[in-house]
């Protein structure tokens, strides 16, 4: 059985950890919600295992993958893997989303990072489009969900973040 997150944020060094097992989930539009009785935002995430994936080295050619815009390692089966996750914020006041008109319709996010300024989250993603949330407070909660599965891409980034640069 794999070790299975469960953190928590409460403040940006705290989300800064978050953002980092985060970087690179795919998220299906649909997976997104918003219940604003409860004040509660939710995102169903299909999370890259940064913390179980094996270095690579620098010099391996990136291959698109999955995400279509990012670019994925190819390397052995089975050699990373990826976990369903529930990302939830608490104390959400109001939702503003930019840019995700056609991601929205067409098919998958793929998630960059995680920013606090103030009472404002963003969550951003690839391609430009983001969703601000309005906070009272900080509330984070990222819990892995069943077992992960094998996978055979590692997102790749042209520098810093888990997925580039230095090996």
């Amino acid at each position: 059985m794999a070790d299975l997150l469960k953190v928590r944020a409460r403040d940006a060094r705290d989300l800064e950890t978050i953002a980092a097992f985060v970087q690179d989930a795919l998220v299906a539009p649909a997976d997104i919600r918003y219940l604003p009785r409860q004040r509660r935002f939710a995102l169903m995430l299909n999370r890259f295992r940064w913390e179980a994936a094996p270095k690579v080295e620098s010099n391996r050619p990136a291959m698109v993958g999955p995400a279509g815009d990012a670019g994925f390692a190819d390397r052995g089966e089975g050699e990373f893997e990826r976990i369903h996750s529930a990302l939830t914020f608490e104390r959400v006041r109001a939702v503003k989303r930019r840019g995700l008109e056609q991601a929205m319709t067409s098919g998958v996010l793929s998630l960059l990072t995680l920013s606090l300024d103030g009472p404002q989250l963003t969550i951003a993603f690839a391609g430009g489009g983001a969703i601000r949330l309005e906070l009272d407070q900080l509330f984070c909660y990222l819990e892995d969900l069943g077992e992960p599965w094998p996978t055979v891409w590692r997102p790749q980034h042209s520098s810093g973040g888990p997925g580039g640069g230095a090996p």
